[in-house]
């Protein structure tokens, strides 16, 4: 929906006998708001905080525990610190209950899908809001949903020894595991075993589904699995890897934090989950 004043404000009179959630997100992250307590959460009110006035889309998300969900961007930064803080949206992990954070990156996700289509792919034409979670061009028609960047994730087992992964992307001495995007065609188990060879020369059996997971960075699915080690030696793709190699549950690096599968896969193994 086009955020106009005039329709905010019929809004308003809908909703002014009911409480929504508002998550708002400025230049640096979703922007929260004391509970009292020390601690931040995500505003809850009648109607959308005065102080933080959207920059243009005011979107619907759902709802949750009863109250509805609205999302939108601004570009006022809050002037009391005391009140409002603006997080990372990765690092709101730390701060939010667990299902504020998930609904957190959903609502980034939208706000993504909305600033990328603003106009049709394939005429030019101005897109419009049609459902929630879908767009439509008012010259050709073009309908359009936001899209998900699909991707595998797999645990690598032999023996007691688990296979964890330095990638380059990585900003510290961080392991992860060998993951990567499916491409056009191919079934999750092929993805995973295309990956596993790509990046370490290592063929895989036994692979099995192990869970999910939406990654709002931007626009990812994680998918995730397990598998034994089946033959080969260890060698890293260069452009992606900066090292690789087995581990002990008892000797283990720097691992992903606790927000991501991967770190849930590597507990389940460890026998932590």
């Amino acid at each position: 929906m086009r955020y106009k004043k005039d329709t905010y404000k019929q809004n308003k009179t809908q909703q002014s006998h009911c409480k929504n959630f508002y998550f708002i997100f400025g230049n640096e992250g979703i922007i929260l708001i004391s509970d009292g307590k020390g601690g931040y959460t995500i505003p809850v009110a009648e109607n959308m905080p005065e102080e933080l006035i959207a920059e243009r889309d005011v979107m619907h998300a759902g709802n949750l525990d009863g109250l509805e969900v609205y999302c939108y961007r601004t570009k006022i930064k809050p002037n009391d610190s005391t009140v409002f803080s603006e997080y990372p949206l990765r690092q709101s992990y730390n701060v939010l209950d667990h299902k504020l954070y998930l609904m957190a990156g959903k609502c980034a996700e939208l706000l993504y899908f909305n600033d990328n289509t603003m106009f049709c792919g394939r005429c030019g034409g101005q897109m419009e809001k049609s459902t929630d979670i879908s767009k439509k061009c008012i010259k050709c028609g073009n309908e359009v949903w936001p899209q998900l960047s699909t991707a595998v994730i797999v645990l690598i087992r032999k023996g007691d020894e688990a296979l964890l992964v330095h990638s380059k992307n990585f900003k510290r001495k961080y392991y992860g595991l060998v993951a990567g995007f499916v491409e056009t065609g191919e079934t999750l188990e092929e993805a995973v075993k295309r990956e596993a060879m790509e990046e370490t020369g290592l063929t895989i059996n036994n692979l099995q589904y192990f869970g999910s997971q939406p990654w709002p960075y931007p626009c990812g699915l994680m998918i995730g699995f397990t598998a034994d080690y089946e033959s080969g030696e260890i060698k890293i793709q260069e452009e992606e890897l900066a090292e690789a190699s087995w581990f002990r549950k008892d000797s283990l690096p720097l691992i992903p934090e606790k927000l991501s599968i991967a770190r849930q896969l590597i507990d389940n193994w460890r026998g932590e989950l």
